[in-house]
């Protein structure tokens, strides 16, 4: 009989054979099992849609020889054109409804509106002051920042405002669109702007996904003479560090090749009833926003390396509370890699009146306590927006926790806090404004909650209940004006 022989033991060869066999036995039980779980799991997921699985030819690609923001515009003719040929008009009669945004003469089809915010625009000027870029955030559009082009526009700015590659048309344009192609668009329209205006100043407003896009596009500027430099920047939300969920976004892309799964190519699959928003949401865009963000930070590594150049100064603003994007990692992955200049970050607390501030998890008030605390770098302001010590309900600026300024304004009764969505919209906004805002041409979404039972509706009830809107927002734009030197 055949030996195993070692200086501790002997083993007969049948064993290791036997041995061998049951390991192979059980790994095969597990990939089967595995195999078996993952069909039952895409089985379970959401049907999907033409919405989700048609891919329009004219969407902009790196290797769509655009070569400037005239171009992009022209391509752009020819997307929205194929929009309505290969969805609009096909859209079957089972999916057809007053919500779906795909449906034609709907409540929430972007054709309603005087002007189609889902595409690029300009808001021209014979002599303007200034020059401002407009970029939208990850399954946004233009319609983000809609009312600062307006306003901007008023006080004497020459405004662009780009749609990112992959955005405005259907959610599928998301499932293969790279963060390059949309910092591509970027350079363009900043090209563009500089055409428009000569030597006036140039001005970026970056709304989450946006922000980071325009750090981009500034590092780049910093180092290549032909990229004109901004010289001032804007962020809503900014996006410089999502949740950390976006970090699997990768793997659930390789399982979905795998598998050959359209399914796991989404995060979530919902109703697009948002005329200006995308309901579903690719797993690729979460992980394009991954990637970006990893770039900005080796990008900050190499400018605090070189430090040839200064810094455009920055202006964000953001909610204590946000569900998208990690607050903590605005201060540690931006102002605090900023060189010292005129930075200042407002963050707006929660409200510390609300009547059921008992209801906040645990770990939330903790991220609050620590936020309201914040130690500013000598090289950025800290501003925080709160009634915390208020004692007539009215907010305060406090300013590196020393100077206080009674502002003139309070929290609407019932709202707790704003949210990442809320920063850029005014009450008055007809789409996701308060009750008080003008009727809107189509849907309304922002005062849309109501009571009942849970599984009914076929939006979820809490993205009903996120704050829309900002009640805060006539002061961002009093800073704003303030901070372009247009006031």
């Amino acid at each position: 009989m055949n030996y195993f022989k070692s200086k501790l033991f002997t083993i007969p060869w049948w064993s290791l054979r036997k041995s061998s066999y049951l390991i192979w036995l059980m790994v095969l039980g597990a990939i089967l099992l595995i195999v078996l779980i993952s069909i039952f799991y895409i089985r379970s997921l959401p049907a999907l849609d033409i919405w989700h699985t048609t891919v329009l030819k004219n969407e902009f690609h790196l290797d769509s020889n655009v070569k400037d923001f005239k171009a992009y515009m022209a391509l752009e003719d020819r997307l929205f054109a194929e929009l309505d040929e290969e969805i609009v008009k096909k859209l079957p009669i089972s999916k057809q409804s007053k919500i779906n945004r795909y449906t034609k003469n709907s409540l929430s089809n972007p054709e309603r509106w005087s002007q189609n915010w889902n595409r690029s625009y300009e808001k021209a000027l014979d002599d303007p002051k200034i020059g401002v870029l407009l970029i939208h955030g990850m399954s946004d559009s233009p319609y983000s920042l809609h009312t600062q082009a307006e306003y901007l526009h008023d006080k004497g700015a020459y405004v662009v405002g780009i749609r990112l590659p992959g955005h405005g048309t259907i959610p599928s344009g998301l499932i293969d669109a790279t963060w390059e192609e949309m910092a591509e668009v970027v350079k363009m329209g900043m090209l563009y702007l500089k055409q428009k205006v000569g030597n006036k100043p140039l001005k970026i407003i970056g709304y989450s996904t946006g922000a980071p896009l325009a750090l981009h596009y500034t590092f780049s500027a910093l180092k290549d003479p032909s990229l004109p430099v901004p010289s001032a920047l804007v962020f809503y939300s900014p996006a410089i560090a999502v949740s950390r969920a976006a970090k699997f976004a990768l793997f659930q892309k390789w399982a979905a090749a795998l598998l050959s799964s359209d399914k796991l190519e989404w995060n979530s699959v919902l109703p697009e009833y948002d005329p200006y928003k995308y309901g579903s949401f690719s797993i690729n865009a979460a992980d394009q926003v991954y990637r970006l963000c990893n770039t900005i930070e080796r990008e900050f590594d190499d400018y605090e390396k070189s430090q040839k150049n200064e810094f455009p100064p920055v202006l964000t603003f953001a909610s204590i509370v946000d569900a998208t994007v990690l607050i903590p990692n605005i201060i540690s992955g931006l102002y605090d890699r900023l060189p010292k200049g005129d930075h200042h970050f407002v963050l707006f607390d929660i409200n510390n009146k609300f009547s059921h501030n008992f209801l906040i998890n645990q770990h939330t008030v903790k991220l609050i306590s620590t936020l309201q605390h914040t130690v500013a770098d000598e090289n950025y302001t800290f501003e925080l927006i709160t009634d915390l010590n208020s004692s007539n309900g009215k907010v305060q600026l406090i300013r590196n926790h020393q100077q206080i300024y009674d502002l003139n304004m309070t929290w609407p009764r019932g709202i707790y806090s704003l949210s990442h969505v809320a920063l850029p919209f005014s009450k008055y906004d007809p789409l996701y404004g308060d009750s008080d805002a003008p009727k809107s041409p189509g849907i309304q979404l922002g005062h849309s909650a109501g009571y009942g039972e849970k599984m009914v509706l076929q939006i979820s009830p809490s993205v009903l209940l996120r704050q829309r809107w900002n009640p805060f927002q006539t002061y961002s734009q009093q800073r704003i004006l303030e901070f372009m030197k247009l006031k």
